[in-house]
């Protein structure tokens, strides 16, 4: 899910092969069709879906569809999201709701439909997209962080259960990754693009790491931020303020 832009786009074009079966799902199905005849050049079948991941029976549907062409499912990846500001003295929830119901029950809409099958199967490997995130807050966009969270902390709890079924649970936490999301965004230390990033969370997922944070330099400073005082946090949120608010303006 969430293969039309940014980080799901180019996991679907490094994934495409003659011996890989490709499911892409998105809202735009405009922009999958584009996807799928990149993918047809190299010879990879590939199936897409107008599915829209807070859409419950959408989802259901599109999983249902998927399982029955290919068969199974061998790697499913729950990758839709979307960040803004929580817009917290507007008055009403409308923002930061659309957000967390997006990136949380959108993961729930997409992966659960999926895991009946890979337990009968016992094998398959379930993906989240969760975010550097998740290890640092950040001012205005409390949703997001939230989200991520959430995402990572569902997958902690649910890996035994999976593995004791046959399936791997892998967290991949991007920092900045040059997509659609971020394009506003002034301060981006360490940022990545969107090639380079697919084709390092495709090693992590074939290493079934658990938790996986990208780059290296987002692993130093997650490390580094969790025994850093307070007032550390407080003064790079002051140098980077200007960028932040320059966002939550757009």
């Amino acid at each position: 899910m969430g293969a039309s832009t940014g980080i799901g786009k180019a996991l679907a074009i490094n994934y495409a092969d003659e011996e890989v079966l490709l499911g892409l799902a998105s809202r735009r199905i405009d922009l999958l069709e584009t996807i799928k005849e990149e993918c047809k050049s190299l010879n990879c079948k590939t199936f897409i879906y107008k599915t829209d991941v807070r859409n419950k029976s959408e989802c259901e549907q599109s999983a249902k569809n998927f399982i029955e062409v290919a068969g199974g499912i061998d790697i499913l990846i729950a990758n839709s999201g979307v960040g803004s500001s929580d817009d917290i003295f507007s008055g009403t929830s409308e923002k930061i709701n659309r957000v967390l119901e997006t990136n949380i029950l959108g993961v729930t809409n997409t992966i659960l439909p999926f895991l009946p099958r890979m337990k009968e199967q016992k094998s398959g490997t379930v993906v989240v997209v969760s975010s550097v995130a998740s290890f640092i807050p950040i001012p205005h966009k409390g949703g997001y962080s939230a989200s991520k969270v959430a995402v990572k902390r569902l997958f902690d709890s649910w890996r035994p259960i999976l593995i004791e079924n046959g399936i791997k649970a892998v967290s991949i936490c991007p920092g900045f990754i040059d997509t659609p999301m971020t394009e506003k965004i002034l301060f981006k230390p360490f940022l990545k693009d969107t090639n380079s990033a697919s084709k390092a969370f495709i090693k992590a997922i074939e290493a079934s790491k658990k938790t996986y944070i990208y780059p290296w330099q987002m692993r130093l400073f997650v490390k580094t931020f969790n025994i850093l005082p307070q007032f550390f946090y407080d003064w790079i949120i002051n140098k980077s303020k200007s960028s932040i608010a320059k966002y939550d303006k757009n």
